[in-house]
């Protein structure tokens, strides 16, 4: 392949725009190509008709322990600091969660000091040596009440399957607390860019090295865009047209509603309803931006089957279906396959972010024989 051709990049979220930027940095031309109207992926937020910024895809709460990934994006936003806080809605009540000594009390009508709230959760809990399932990792740290309460409903709701259905991993994200910390997140850096997600991307993405084409379909016409290589950040299952059948995805479908003349329609950032409604949360913005204004937004996330791919569902039959097309793609070296859709990862951000500055790295190397730091 000539190498007077660019790389080609598929997709302008976290993955793509993080390689796009690497490999432009290093001198290697880049042409980014999005199949919607704008940059940032699922994290792109816009100011509505109202004023305020809000995340059309849902909330995303930027959190990491990664010193280097932070640091990267740095280059490319300033930071406003912001701890993530959610209740949930359990019995008539806004509780804490994740479940933590304050959830405990106000729950059961207890007052227990953190040793007591440590011994009340060993009590109930159903020990499983080598859990398999969401549900043994549930059971195992806060037993069949809190189970119920305020882990079944939601996972049936997000994911349109039982706790016993899902890999482990899923519930293993979401830790349990003796002691009064109710931030959603503990990792040494959170916050929210400055000026949004979306004005990060377009910073990361001004480079004279990198041309992007939004509202262009590669899998609609890919003899369309002829490449050095290609960096591919899709379902990886659409890329090899479904040949061994479709991945399950989850969906979502977002209600946006703003409020005239309410200055705060909550008392943090989201809300779970893990037993009410069909919706599984709500989140209002003002919240995560800061922003001061007389009227509020929110969002109501109501998950579904169809639609646009969001989450891979982790379960043991997936990943094997997904190991057959990771198959065919490590066998081909002219695309490399990185990000949530592309590996079939629940990735967070900052994942994303590190799985694509590797992959950057792997190509540097490859096209330029240079060493790679970030």
């Amino acid at each position: 392949m000539s190498h007077t051709l660019p790389i080609l990049v598929v997709g302008a979220g976290f993955a793509g725009a993080t390689v796009a930027r690497e490999l432009a940095d290093h001198g290697i031309p880049v042409k980014l190509i999005e199949r919607r109207p704008h940059i940032g992926g699922n994290a792109f937020d816009e100011t509505d008709a109202h004023g305020l910024q809000v995340h059309r895809y849902g909330p995303h709460i930027f959190h990491t322990n990664a010193g280097r990934i932070f640091r990267h994006l740095s280059r490319f936003t300033d930071w406003r600091p912001y701890e993530h806080r959610v209740l949930a809605e359990v019995d008539g009540q806004l509780l804490p969660i994740p479940i933590n000594r304050t959830t405990i009390n106000r729950l059961y009508g207890l007052d227990l000091d953190e040793a007591g709230v440590a011994a009340h959760l060993e009590s109930v809990r159903v020990p499983v040596e080598h859990p398999r399932t969401s549900e043994e990792v549930v059971l195992g740290s806060v037993g069949h009440d809190l189970c119920e309460k305020f882990f079944r409903g939601y996972t049936r709701k997000q994911w349109g399957l039982d706790l016993s259905e899902l890999a482990a991993g899923v519930a293993a994200r979401i830790p349990t607390r003796s002691n009064d910390d109710d931030r959603y997140f503990t990792d040494t850096h959170q916050a929210m860019p400055a000026a949004g997600y979306t004005e990060m991307f377009r910073r990361m993405l001004d480079h004279p090295l990198i041309c992007v084409e939004l509202g262009v379909d590669y899998l609609a016409g890919r003899s369309l865009h002829p490449a050095r290589h290609v960096v591919y950040t899709g379902p990886i299952d659409a890329f090899f047209d479904y040949c061994h059948g479709p991945l399950p995805y989850r969906s979502l479908r977002f209600e946006h509603e703003h409020l005239a003349g309410t200055r705060q329609y909550q008392p943090v950032g989201t809300v779970n309803y893990p037993n009410t409604h069909d919706y599984t949360r709500i989140t209002e913005f003002k919240h995560l931006t800061g922003q001061q204004a007389a009227g509020t937004s929110i969002v109501r996330e109501y998950p579904q089957a169809e639609g646009e791919p969001y989450y891979p569902v982790p379960r043991p039959a997936n990943e094997a279906l997904y190991r057959r097309y990771r198959e065919m793609a490590d066998a081909r070296d002219d695309v490399s396959f990185v990000g949530r859709l592309a590996e079939y990862r629940y990735y967070n951000m900052d994942q994303a972010v590190g799985a694509a500055l590797a992959t950057a790295g792997h190509l540097i190397q490859r096209f330029t024989g240079q060493g790679h730091e970030t």
